[in-house]
């Protein structure tokens, strides 16, 4: 386990994120005494279902009609 100031941490914030993230103990401590431990987030993957939306969305008619000129133009 390895222990960093929080002036320390603050400098190199980045390189113990990618320490925490390999898997080693990284806790930082306010002047000697230790006060948090960084660890990983565990990663959530979140599956996308076909058809999740059907019935949440409302399309109308005027979806489908096209624009009006201006409209148009600001694409452009």
């Amino acid at each position: 386990m390895k222990t960093y100031t929080i002036y320390n941490a603050k400098t190199h914030l980045s390189k113990l994120i990618e320490q925490a993230c390999s898997g080693e103990d990284v806790v930082i401590a306010k002047g000697k005494k230790p006060a948090v431990r960084l660890v990983p987030m565990e990663q959530v993957s979140i599956a996308r279902q076909f058809g999740a939306m059907r019935g949440k969305a409302v399309v109308s008619e005027s979806f489908f009609e096209a624009l009006p000129e201006e409209e148009l133009s600001a694409w452009e």
